[in-house]
């Protein structure tokens, strides 16, 4: 899942990340048309199912006063860019200002920005645990205790993959939550949130696990917990625990029209979090596994046409040049029904497992092709090198930065385009972002001199210390796009 930047825009439906927030940029509204069909399960006609007795609720109360010292509010500051008023001209409506410098674009005015979210202390020495939106980008953040104590936290690490945030406070002697086994859980179990939804300090909801390794939009690295926990803007970062008062998972994101809790919350396993922060903590950033595949879920009709029993697996659609999975031998059309030995049901179940696997570290892959079962043996990659090699500028420290992060494009990508060359836009910040390039737009040039990759980008661009023009394609349209350098 190359990591998608959130936003929070209370509009159409859609999930929501939820750490409230005032006059600031956070989640991403991520747009899902329907939730997946829910878990059912079938009785074996072997036998007739065991009648089923009522069930024990667990002691809330007991949960809640056992572990409410170990939630923590989180707050931060920092500034936001708000752009200036504009007039239209032809560049604007296309998305650019031709005039660059000279023309009616500015700088964007920072803004004093705001924002709010939860915690919960995991170590007696300090660390705590958040989800990274809440914290991303912040000029500093402050960790409050149940006792109102406040600290300045350091952010030790952030892994925007997992949306997890590692934060340290100077106290010692804290009481940590009692770590749990989020893989124990189970469709119907007890589940109780404490966070702070809106800024209500240590509020206690509580629900059931609604279904385990959901896959959500643009978060391919997270089998998601669903619960029906009341779980609001504030939340996000706070504990869920199980029925005997252990974490099982970190409140992250809902499904909602309006913005507020309509009862279908997601949460970080535990298990992965731990997994998070103990990399975070030895080297400051965490490593996830890539495999170098674009997979989709099977339906039906497509596991008839690939002479499947029944639609499980992922179905692999394009495998990327000089990847783990090109490695391996994958190809498109391939239908991968086993990892390590592990079936696979569903497109974001195979991203959940490829990402938790070490890079360097060895997959055995199930696959299906041409109705027959074939066994491939991979060495996984790191998902740093889907945009290490494509890094076709130098940092911000250097007088060129332009503040983009590309890849070449593919052959399928360059027929779409009508070209022969060019870098596909993955991310634009920065004075390529000031200048108007976004997502998705394709570097054909740089001053007339076609582009055909990032080493070539880079060197152009070292050619230059004032200013360049890039020519941009967006969609059927061209334009040459000045970006000042200096």
């Amino acid at each position: 899942m190359s990591v998608q930047k959130r936003r929070l825009a209370w509009a159409a439906a859609g999930i929501f990340a939820v750490g409230a927030v005032s006059g600031w940029s956070a989640p991403q509204l991520l747009q899902v048309a329907q939730a997946n069909d829910p878990v059912t399960g079938v009785a074996s006609s072997a036998a007739a199912p065991a009648p089923i007795g009522p069930m024990t609720a667990p002691n809330y109360r007991a949960i809640v006063a056992q572990n409410q010292a170990a939630v923590v509010g989180v707050s931060i500051e920092g500034r936001m860019n708000v752009s200036s008023p504009q007039t239209p001209d032809l560049g604007q409506l296309f998305g650019f200002d031709p005039r660059g410098d000279q023309g009616s674009h500015h700088a964007p005015n920072r803004m004093p920005m705001h924002g709010q979210g939860s915690g919960f202390i995991v170590s007696p020495d300090g660390l705590v645990l958040t989800n990274a939106h809440v914290v991303k980008d912040a000029d500093q953040v402050t960790v409050k205790l149940s006792d109102h104590r406040e600290f300045k936290a350091k952010v030790l690490g952030v892994d925007e993959a997992s949306d997890l945030a590692v934060l340290k406070i100077d106290a010692h002697g804290l009481t940590p939550v009692r770590l749990g086994n989020s893989d124990l859980l189970g469709v119907g179990d007890y589940v109780l949130a404490i966070g702070a939804p809106f800024g209500l300090e240590q509020t206690a909801t509580a629900g059931i696990v609604s279904a385990k390794g959901r896959s959500l939009p643009g978060d391919g690295a997270v089998p998601f917990i669903q619960t029906d926990a009341a779980v609001n803007p504030g939340n996000s970062g706070g504990p869920l625990f199980d029925a005997s008062g252990a974490v099982v998972g970190i409140n992250s994101q809902i499904y909602s029209n309006s913005g507020g809790y309509q009862g279908v919350a997601f949460a970080i396993p535990i298990n992965l979090a731990m997994d998070v922060e103990t990399q975070i903590v030895k080297t400051g950033k965490a490593e996830h596994g890539r495999l170098g595949v674009e997979v989709q879920t099977l339906d039906q009709s497509l596991a008839d046409s690939f002479h499947l029993k029944s639609p499980a697996g992922a179905l692999v659609a394009k495998v990327m040049p000089d990847s783990a999975g090109a490695h391996a031998g994958l190809k498109p059309g391939d239908v991968i029904l086993k990892f390590n030995g592990d079936s696979i049901d569903s497109a974001g179940q195979l991203s959940a497992r490829v990402n938790a696997t070490a890079p360097g570290g060895h997959a055995t892959l199930e696959i299906w092709r041409d109705g027959k079962s074939v066994t491939l043996t991979a060495t996984i990659g790191s998902a740093r090198e889907q945009t290490a090699d494509s890094r076709g500028v130098p940092d911000a420290s250097d007088a060129s930065h332009l503040g983009l992060t590309v890849r070449p494009l593919t052959a399928d990508e360059r027929q779409e385009a009508g070209v022969q060359s060019g870098l596909v836009v993955e991310e634009a910040q920065g004075r390529a972002a000031q200048a108007g390039i976004q997502q998705g737009d394709v570097v054909l040039a740089v001053d007339g001199t076609p582009v055909h990759s990032a080493a070539e980008l880079r060197e152009l661009v070292h050619q230059h210390d004032k200013q360049i023009a890039l020519l941009i394609q967006r969609g059927d349209s061209r334009i040459f796009v000045p970006v000042a350098l200096g």
